[in-house]
């Protein structure tokens, strides 16, 4: 027999603020019935960067055992959530403590209709603010459905930013308001642009980022840009 670390959540002392969650690339948390729980155990790295952002203590590391034949191998990382690179140097790197950007060769792909995504992941649950592709740099914060809608989301949009994608209306928002929040205080980008559909619950996006703003007392402004259903810009504003 062998041990491993995993987590363990006190749910006396957990309160349901998410920053567990919002830490945790792998999406091994997830807040039910206002506690966190370690829902996918083949997804926790084993690194505790939820032990650090927890506030209240609630996490701590046990060790299990677990036989021979169950070991898990070091690619057993979700692969929707592992930070990639176009270009790597065959070394392999937890997701849970690096962000990597593309590389593109060619400048002008996104002009012959190649995609301008510069990092991945994009969900919002699922990125790290501090990430090389939002420190310092042009945010775009895209409502799920404006990729979709307006044809030139890429050249017009994406180009030269850094992607962030959210549903106001069906994600589960718990830790969006704090990971927005810390996006301003300590990512400090030097744009943050919001591209939102004309419905009115899209609002929702708009109001988070504004809030987090607010809350993080930054001067900073933010564009907001308004797609219509049938895929037009209806407006272009700073908030």
């Amino acid at each position: 027999m062998t041990t491993k670390k995993k987590i363990k959540i006190d749910e006396g002392k957990c309160v349901g603020c998410g920053k567990c969650v919002n830490a945790c690339v792998g999406s091994a948390l997830e807040l039910i019935d206002g506690k966190a729980r370690l829902t996918r155990e083949d997804y926790c790295d084993g690194l505790g960067v939820c032990i650090g952002e927890c506030p209240y203590d609630a996490i701590t590391f046990e060790e299990v055992e677990i036989s021979e034949s169950k070991s898990p191998t070091p690619h057993k990382t979700c692969p929707s959530v592992a930070t990639k690179q176009l270009k790597s140097s065959g070394h392999s790197s937890c997701p849970g403590t690096t962000a990597k950007t593309f590389i593109k060769e060619d400048k002008k792909t996104v002009q012959s209709g190649a995609s301008a995504l510069n990092a991945w992941p994009i969900q919002l649950h699922l990125i790290r603010p501090e990430s090389e592709q939002f420190t310092g740099k042009d945010i775009l914060i895209a409502a799920s459905c404006t990729a979709f809608s307006y044809g030139n989301f890429h050249p017009e949009l994406l180009e030269g930013k850094g992607l962030v994608i959210a549903c106001p209306k069906l994600d589960k928002l718990e830790g969006y308001a704090e990971k927005l929040e810390y996006f301003f205080k300590y990512a400090k980008p030097r744009s943050i642009t919001v591209a939102r559909m004309e419905v009115p619950c899209c609002s929702g996006l708009t109001n988070l980022v504004s809030n987090a703003r607010d809350k993080a007392k930054s001067p900073q402004g933010i564009r907001e840009i308004t797609i219509s259903l049938d895929g037009k810009i209806l407006s272009d504003t700073t908030i």
